[in-house]
């Protein structure tokens, strides 16, 4: 993660993008494949982190699981 813990606010994740992995295809295939929209960075952070929210009705552990599988199939390619 990006944020240091104790720093985080609980509704939007910022982890850090892998090195290595093109975050810009990993946001367009989780919009394409599965209608997820995640956004990147900005500023000198552009590249640098994906920005993850967790609002409202899709705040639950099977949406959080559904997420993190698209996830892992984005970045791998």
């Amino acid at each position: 993660m990006h944020v240091d813990e104790g720093q985080r606010i609980p509704n939007l994740n910022t982890p850090r993008v892998p090195q290595g992995i093109d975050d810009a295809k990993v946001r367009k295939y989780l919009l394409d494949k599965h209608g997820i929209e995640i956004a990147g960075g900005l500023g000198p952070l552009a590249g640098q982190i994906f920005r993850i929210g967790l609002m409202g009705p899709l705040a639950s552990e099977s949406s959080v699981q559904m997420f993190l599988g698209a996830l892992a199939k984005a970045m791998k390619g």
